[in-house]
């Protein structure tokens, strides 16, 4: 099997190089990197918006459920949200919440739910296009889950072994998990969900993975809005009165793409400035810090995508 990363962060690099619009401050990289914090990636997820207990198969059906539909920031302005939460805590609340209640839906259920079901879960207006979206992700979990590990979702973490990559790699075959952008000649498998699902089951204590630091940065639009606004990132000004606008930036185009790409480049030279931190645990750090006013204020870019 390719090695679907190490492809990635070539392919990251050379964007970076070629990009139009997006440039990365390289002369900012070595003070930049000195002043994170290093917060560990195995210190556990952060928010009280998720399911803090549990089964293991439980816990395991859990994160790849709300990884399999941990998108739609290009719509989150436009979802109910709950009181003082962001749409990414709407959506795991109402998952845990679901959870706590009737406990997983198995891997049969998954692979038929409804969207007007998926709706009621997260009090939203079945309606709504990226509500459809989510239950044909998971939908495409459910069948995944059910064809290839006889229904359990632990079995799919534990299949992988103790690699983080094997898992990245599996999920990288599933639909719910697709995420590959093309410029020119280059493919990028960003793979930002699978990826965070490998660092959410480990920081959820399922499995211990011996090679989290293979993992990128995972390519969103919060880290590189956060890189950004710290001076890491450079965009030409067209492309930020776009987003000051609220203009969607489209999924797919160069614009987007190096902005995905040259924050992972950015990222990995960052990784590079500070041995001992991982990708993940920067990236961890950084989205946190990008809940914060600050970051807050200014708008950052919006793709309608399944990506993130």
């Amino acid at each position: 099997m390719p090695d679907l990363l190490t492809e990635l962060r070539e392919a990251c690099t050379t964007v970076a190089r070629r990009a139009g619009h997006v440039r990365v401050n390289e002369g900012a990289i070595p003070g930049y990197a000195a002043s994170l914090q290093g917060s560990r990636i195995a210190s556990g997820p952060q928010q009280d918006v998720h399911l803090s207990s549990g089964t293991r198969e439980q816990v395991a059906a859990y994160w790849l459920t709300l990884d399999a539909i941990n998108f739609g920031s290009g719509w989150f302005p436009t979802l109910r949200k709950l009181e003082g939460r962001s749409g990414y805590d709407t959506v795991a609340q109402g998952l845990r919440d679901r959870f706590e209640r009737a406990g997983h839906w198995p891997a049969a259920a998954l692979a038929k739910i409804s969207t007007s079901e998926v709706a009621a879960v997260l009090a939203q207006d079945p309606g709504h296009e990226l509500i459809g979206l989510f239950a044909r992700s998971l939908r495409d979990l459910g069948q995944r889950v059910a064809d290839d590990h006889a229904g359990s979702f632990a079995a799919v973490v534990d299949v992988a072994g103790q690699s983080a990559t094997e898992l990245v790699n599996q999920l990288a075959q599933w639909q719910c998990f697709n995420d590959v952008s093309l410029y020119d000649d280059l493919r990028l498998a960003f793979l930002k969900r699978a990826q965070i699902a490998a660092a959410d089951i480990h920081r959820a204590g399922l499995v211990g993975f011996a090679d989290l630091g293979r993992l990128t940065m995972f390519a969103d639009n919060l880290v590189p809005h956060v890189l950004r606004l710290d001076g890491v990132l450079e965009f030409e000004r067209t492309l930020v009165a776009r987003i000051e606008r609220g203009e969607l930036i489209e999924h797919d185009s160069p614009e987007e793409v190096e902005i995905r790409a040259c924050a992972v480049h950015a990222v990995e030279l960052l990784t590079s400035a500070r041995p001992g931190l991982t990708a993940a645990e920067i990236d961890q750090e950084l989205w946190l810090r990008g809940r914060g006013g600050r970051y807050k204020a200014l708008p950052r870019h919006r793709s309608r995508c399944t990506a993130y």
